[in-house]
């Protein structure tokens, strides 16, 4: 099976379209060039149960991000682009590798700005003998050229709804047009997905866990994304798995930007509370110890 993919001499795979010409090698608003980078690539068992399981989940971390949050977790890798050069072959050889390890399924974090490598990563990873579920773990600023791209190779989507406000997603995020974007991207992802489908273990096998992270002293917004996010439900129940997160921890660039602490118990329980009002039952909650930086994993080009 051929490897031929074509690199972005104008590049336009995230809402950014900073048209970077990548085939000469340079690179784009995602730190992203020609040649595809990965961090680390290893079993993870800090997602949701239904995705990590007991076996956990294979997850490759890829280099840049087109969103480049001020208090990114994974800022080494989003922001700093940290990673190793690597070819689709040595990509599709690691997916395998994951499967081999019983993984329950391949889990791409960040994959947008390699949509085209990845996707013949997948191919050439199909024919050899892969067979598990693919989960795109995104932060939900997308396109909807690159969701129709990814029609037949992703299952699942981890998708975050970060804000609601254009205000604070441009501090946060530099994306004013954050909410926009993402409320357009993740329609377009539950109308591609269809409903949860889970497979007798337990585990998901199809669907889409909508994400949100609680940040500390802006709750209210918190509260509109929940209001949209019980939108949707609301008119399909159960069409998508809601996740409401607590681990927020103030790496990077965050004091800069008046959120250097960590969300409190009371702000996160007010958060909970609402999301429980509002019908978003069917999901999932975090203990506050979550919040801790050993969950977040060393990018050492682990499997890489």
């Amino acid at each position: 099976m051929s490897t031929s993919f074509v690199i972005p001499s104008r590049c336009t795979l995230c809402p950014r379209r900073c048209g970077a010409d990548r085939a000469a090698g340079r690179t784009g608003y995602c730190g992203a060039g020609g040649t595809l980078k990965v961090a680390r690539a290893a079993l993870h068992f800090w997602e949701e149960p239904c995705i990590s399981g007991t076996r956990g989940s294979g997850t490759v971390f890829f280099s840049g991000c087109a969103l480049q949050c001020c208090y990114c977790q994974n800022y080494p890798i989003s922001a700093q682009c940290f990673g190793k050069e690597v070819t689709v072959e040595r990509l599709a050889q690691i997916f395998l590798d994951l499967q081999a390890q019983g993984a329950h399924n391949i889990n791409l974090v960040t994959p947008g700005q390699w949509q085209p490598w990845i996707i013949a990563a997948l191919t050439l990873a199909r024919d050899a003998g892969l067979d598990l579920p693919i989960v795109c773990n995104t932060g939900g600023y997308e396109t909807p050229d690159s969701i129709r791209r990814w029609q037949g190779f992703i299952d699942i989507w981890l998708a975050d709804l970060k804000y609601v406000s254009p205000a604070l997603s441009a501090e946060m995020s530099a994306a004013p047009d954050y909410f926009a974007v993402a409320k357009q991207a993740i329609e377009a992802i539950m109308a591609q997905t269809g409903r949860p489908v889970y497979g007798p273990d337990g585990m998901l096998r199809r669907g889409v866990i909508l994400r949100h992270l609680a940040l500390p002293g802006h709750i209210d917004d918190s509260f509109r994304v929940l209001d949209q996010m019980a939108a949707w439900n609301d008119a399909d129940p159960g069409c998508l798995v809601p996740s409401i997160m607590s681990q927020y921890t103030p790496f990077y660039k965050a004091a800069e930007h008046g959120i250097g602490r960590r969300i409190t118990t009371y702000e996160y329980r007010r958060v909970v509370n609402y999301a429980v009002d509002k019908g978003l039952t069917s999901g999932f909650m975090q203990q506050k110890s979550s919040a801790r930086e050993e969950y977040t994993p060393a990018f050492d080009l682990t499997g890489v």
